[in-house]
């Protein structure tokens, strides 16, 4: 399925809006992960256990919106943004969505996955093709 971050495809027509899909994701660091996290937090710089577990809930958040809007019966969502937020002292909640959308496939966009870094876009932002 392709997933973009536009508000359209560019050589392609959207037939039909189906709208608003998304994926949610809370997750919570265990005991071990929330003390190491702590004692790297004195010293400063990058939490390794926190980007590492926030990496993983985006990626599930997007397949969770690929889902969803399969099931509505899109072939992409367009206008995709994530949202996260902090439940509590201890968990992250991540949200992935957009408008799922049918678009005609034979007007010249290319369904195909990605070939290079460069298609995908840096951290997984931009375009994004999602097998059925």
């Amino acid at each position: 399925m392709l997933v973009v971050t536009t508000n359209d495809v560019p050589g392609s027509r959207v037939t039909t809006v189906l709208g608003q899909a998304f994926g949610v994701v809370v997750r919570s660091r265990g005991l071990g992960g929330n003390i190491v996290a702590s004692l790297r937090s004195l010293v400063g710089g990058e939490i390794h256990e926190y980007t590492s577990m926030l990496e993983e809930a985006r990626r599930h958040a997007l397949d969770r919106l690929v889902q969803n809007a399969t099931l509505m019966g899109a072939n992409a969502v367009v206008a995709m943004r994530f949202d996260s937020s902090e439940i509590g002292e201890t968990m992250s909640e991540i949200v992935a969505y957009g408008t799922a959308v049918v678009i005609d496939e034979t007007s010249g966009a290319s369904m195909a996955a990605p070939t290079t870094k460069a298609d995908v876009g840096a951290g997984g932002f931009g375009r994004r093709d999602h097998a059925s």
